[in-house]
C-alpha cells in the first residue's frame, strides 16, 4: 500500500508539471501572437483651424464664443477660492468627463479626465457613440469634488469624488433610486444634500417629450437615497398648458434666501431654451419667472449671419468680484443648418432684475465677441481653446496627451511609444472604425468647421493592414484615408463610410519611402485628402468631397466629429 501511495504522489507530481508546463506553452505562444500583431508607428499628428469667424480680430479686453470650441456639450462649472473649473459630457468616448482649469474664465486648460480606468466604467461593446456619459454637474463641498452623471446604459445614475479635480477620481457611488437623466448635486447650509434630475412624469405623459424635474434628499455619510423623499417639483415645464418638452438639466442655487432652480427646456436641438425657477423653501412648490425664458435664440429668423442655435443647458457661477456668469452650450451651423463640430460651451454674464437672473434677452442674436470678466487675466502655455490655433503632437512624452479620445473602454493596450520616445506605436487591430467596440483609434475633437489635419507615419512593412488619418462622426459615418502595402507597391486609399455603407472612393498609387505625410483639408461642407511628395508638395488624392454626412443633423446623436490616427489588419 505504501509503494502504491509513492507511485501515485510521484504521478500526480508528473501530471502537476505536465499541467505547468502546457500551460507556459500556452502563455508563451499567447505572447509571440500579441507581439506578431503588425503595428503602424506615428511620428506627429497637428491640427489647424481655419474658420472665417475667426479671422476677425478680437476687440480689446473681449473673449471669444466658443468659449470652448468643439463637441465640449453640456457645461458645468465650480468656483473654488479664485479658481474656476469646468466639465462636460463626453458620451462613449474615453477617457471621459475631461476637466478644465482657468483663473479668469477666459483662458482654460485641460487638467485631467475624470472616468480614467475600467474599475469606475465600462463603456463596452455595442454602444453607440452618442450613448455613456451624459450631462454632468460639477459641485465642491468640504474639500471634495463631486461630478454627478449618468451612464445611460450602464450603471445609471452615480457620482464619483476627488480631492484634486485633476485626479484621481474615487470609483462610482451607483444612485439606484435615481432613475431619468441629468443628475444634479446641491449642497444646503443647514448640511442637508438634494439630488435632481430629469425623469418620467407621474402617471403616464400627456404628450410626446412630456417630462418631469425630480428632488430627492441624499444621506451624504451613508451614500443612499433618503427613503421616501423623492417627489417631481417642475411637471412638464414652466407653463404645462402650452405643452412644453423635454425638460432636464436641473441646477438649484440659494441666493440671498430664495431657491433658484435653472433648467433647459425645448429639448437640446433649436427649440433648446433656458428656464428659470424659484420658491423660498425647498419644501414648498417653485414658481415660474414670467419672462422665461432667459436664455435662447429659437425666435431669431433663420437666415441671419454668424447664426447660433440650440443654446441652453445653462450652469451659473458668481466670482469673487460679484459678478454672474452663466456657461452654456450652443451651436455654429454653416449653410444654415449643418455642423460636425457638435455642441460647444458658450458663455455669458447674467444679469438680475427684480432677484430673477437673465443671461440674454429676447430676440437677441448670440454675441460673438464679449466683454471679458473683472478678474486679471492670465495667460497660460497651452494652446487656446477658441479662435483658430495649432495643436500638435510630436509623441515625445510616455503617456498621452489629455486632449486624445479612444472610442468606448477595452481591457487591452494596443499603443505604445517608441524607445526614444519620438514616436507611437498602434497595434493595427483586426477592428474597423465601423465597430461598436473599441478600434486602434486616438482623436482629437473637432474644433472648427473648416481646419487641416495632418500627420506623419512610417509606411507599413507587412501586407494585410492600413493606417493613416480619420474623421470620425459615428461608426456609420466617417472618412478613413489610409496607406496600404500591396503586392509590389503602396497606395493611398480614402474609404466613405456612409449609412453603414463602406467604400473606397479612390485608390492611388505612390511611391515606396520610409515615411509619408497625410492631409485632411475640411472646409465646411466639403472635405479633400492629400499625400505629400519627396519634395513637400501637397499631392491630391481626392478633393471637394462631402463633409456634410459628417454633420450631426446628418448623422444624428449629440456629439461632434473626431479627427485621429487608426491603424487596423484589413480582412
Amino acid at each position: 500500500m505504501q509503494d502504491f501511495l509513492l507511485k501515485f504522489s510521484a504521478v500526480k507530481k508528473c501530471i502537476s508539471l505536465g499541467l505547468i508546463c502546457t500551460v507556459l506553452a500556452i502563455l508563451v505562444s499567447c505572447s509571440k501572437k500579441a507581439e506578431t500583431i503588425p503595428a503602424a508607428t506615428f511620428s506627429w499628428f497637428e491640427y489647424t483651424g481655419n474658420d472665417r469667424m475667426f479671422e476677425n480680430t478680437l476687440a480689446e479686453d473681449h473673449y471669444r464664443n466658443p468659449l470652448i470650441a468643439g463637441f465640449y456639450p453640456d457645461p458645468s462649472i465650480a468656483k473654488v477660492n479664485d479658481d474656476y473649473f469646468l466639465t462636460m459630457s463626453s458620451f462613449a468616448y474615453t477617457p471621459g468627463l475631461p476637466v478644465f482649469h482657468s483663473k479668469d474664465l477666459v483662458n482654460w486648460t485641460q487638467i485631467g479626465n475624470a472616468i480614467t480606468r475600467r474599475s469606475q466604467l465600462k463603456l463596452e461593446s455595442g454602444q453607440g457613440i452618442s450613448r455613456g456619459i451624459f450631462a454632468p454637474t460639477l459641485r465642491f463641498h468640504e474639500g471634495l469634488f463631486y461630478i454627478i452623471t449618468t451612464d445611460v446604459d450602464g450603471i445609471g445614475n452615480f457620482y464619483i469624488t476627488a480631492e484634486n479635480p485633476a485626479g484621481p477620481w474615487s470609483d462610482p457611488v451607483v444612485l439606484p433610486e435615481i432613475q431619468g437623466i441629468d443628475p444634479d448635486i446641491f449642497f444646503d447650509d443647514d448640511g442637508k444634500v438634494y439630488i435632481t434630475h430629469n425623469g418620467e412624469p407621474v402617471g403616464e405623459a400627456l404628450y410626446d417629450g412630456h417630462r418631469a424635474i425630480w428632488m430627492w434628499e441624499y444621506d451624504l455619510e451613508n451614500k443612499k437615497v433618503v427613503a421616501n423623499s423623492g417627489k417631481v417639483i417642475v411637471n412638464g415645464g414652466v407653463d404645462i398648458s402650452t405643452q412644453p418638452i423635454w425638460i432636464e438639466a436641473p441646477h438649484i442655487y440659494k441666493i440671498n434666501d430664495w431657491y433658484y432652480l435653472s433648467c433647459a427646456e425645448g429639448g437640446t436641438s433649436t427649440g433648446h431654451s433656458q428656464v428659470v425657477l424659484r420658491t423660498r423653501s425647498l419644501q414648498e412648490p417653485f414658481e415660474a419667472f414670467e419672462g422665461n425664458p432667459i436664455l435662447t435664440q429659437r425666435d431669431l429668423p433663420e437666415n441671419r449671419n454668424n447664426k447660433i442655435t440650440s443654446t441652453g443647458h445653462a450652469d451659473l457661477v458668481q466670482t469673487q468680484n460679484g459678478e454672474w456668469w452663466a456657461v452654456f452650450l450652443g451651436v455654429r451651423p454653416y449653410d444654415q443648418e449643418f455642423f460636425n463640430t457638435g455642441r460647444e460651451t458658450f458663455m455669458l454674464p447674467v444679469r438680475w432684475e427684480n432677484e430673477w437672473p437673465i443671461i440674454l434677452d429676447a430676440n437677441t442674436p448670440m454675441p460673438l465677441q464679449v466683454l471679458r470678466p473683472n478678474l486679471p487675466l492670465t495667460k497660460t502655455s497651452a494652446p487656446p481653446q477658441s479662435g483658430n490655433f495649432t495643436w500638435r503632437d510630436e509623441f515625445n512624452s510616455s503617456v498621452l496627451s489629455l486632449e486624445w479620445l479612444k472610442l468606448r473602454t477595452s481591457s487591452s493596450n494596443w499603443h505604445t511609444f517608441s524607445a526614444d520616445n519620438n514616436a507611437i506605436q498602434l497595434q493595427a487591430l483586426n477592428i474597423s472604425l465601423q465597430e461598436k467596440r473599441q478600434p486602434a483609434y486616438l482623436g482629437h475633437r473637432q474644433q472648427h468647421a473648416s481646419f487641416t489635419a495632418s500627420t506623419e507615419l512610417e509606411l507599413p512593412t507587412s501586407t494585410g493592414i492600413s493606417a493613416g488619418i480619420a474623421v470620425f462622426q459615428s461608426s456609420d459615418f466617417h472618412y478613413f484615408f489610409a496607406a496600404r502595402k500591396t503586392a509590389g507597391s503602396y497606395v493611398v486609399v480614402v474609404e466613405q463610410v456612409k449609412n453603414g455603407e463602406a467604400k473606397e472612393l479612390k485608390v492611388q498609387a505612390i511611391e515606396s519611402k520610409d515615411h509619408l505625410t497625410l492631409k485632411i483639408v475640411q472646409d465646411e461642407g466639403k472635405i479633400s485628402f492629400y499625400f505629400v511628395d519627396n519634395g513637400g508638395k501637397d499631392i491630391p488624392v481626392l478633393e471637394a468631397e462631402d463633409a456634410k454626412l459628417l454633420s450631426t443633423n446628418v448623422a444624428g446623436g449629440f456629439v461632434g466629429a473626431s479627427i485621429g490616427i487608426h491603424a487596423r489588419q484589413d480582412n
